[in-house]
């Protein structure tokens, strides 16, 4: 089995400057469900590693997030595929906790569940999520949604970080090879 790990808001829905608050406002990009769905029944554990520091600024509660939280996983669902596990941080950036990312505590909370040689990468949009992949040595992939083509733009991305359109175009990737 290998394990993809996936940033949340900009890889998989719609990403917001003022904060995904509400179930509503939660609104998956085009395709990342079916990627996620393909992903999962093609033998991948799929895990989400997602900085919700809008829980610690009290725009939303636990409650929301994981109202959200059930509406993905249902929608993977519905088109056969699973999420095994989702790893939060409700923590502001100042709150020096050890699971915000850039720091790589999410991700290792997830690979704790799994063999210690497994074959893992990350998903992200941001330069943080590839700092935190970085911090463990996981290899690290960047897509172009959220805020992922911003941080091309600003050249902030290493040269060796492979770079998709999207989560689709991802797994489309790497299910023909």
């Amino acid at each position: 089995m290998k394990l993809i790990i996936l940033d949340r808001d900009g890889v998989i829905n719609v990403d917001s400057d003022n904060y995904i608050r509400t179930v509503d406002e939660w609104v998956a990009l085009p395709g990342s469900i079916k990627a996620i769905a393909e992903l999962s029944k093609a033998g991948y554990s799929i895990a989400i590693a997602t900085n919700q520091s809008g829980i610690g600024r009290g725009y939303y509660s636990l409650t929301t997030l994981t109202a959200m939280h059930q509406k993905m996983l249902e929608l993977v669902k519905a088109l056969g595929g699973d999420i095994a596990q989702i790893v939060y941080c409700p923590h502001l950036p100042d709150d020096q906790c050890s699971c915000r990312k850039p720091l790589p505590g999410m991700l290792q909370q997830i690979l704790q569940h799994y063999p210690h040689d497994i074959d893992a990468c990350f998903i992200g949009d941001s330069l943080r999520d590839i700092e935190a992949a970085q911090a463990i040595n996981m290899p690290a992939m960047l897509v172009k949604t959220g805020k992922g083509q911003r941080s091309v733009d600003q050249g902030i991305i290493g040269a060796d970080i492979p770079i998709y359109d999207d989560l689709l175009h991802f797994s489309q990737q790497l299910l023909t090879r």
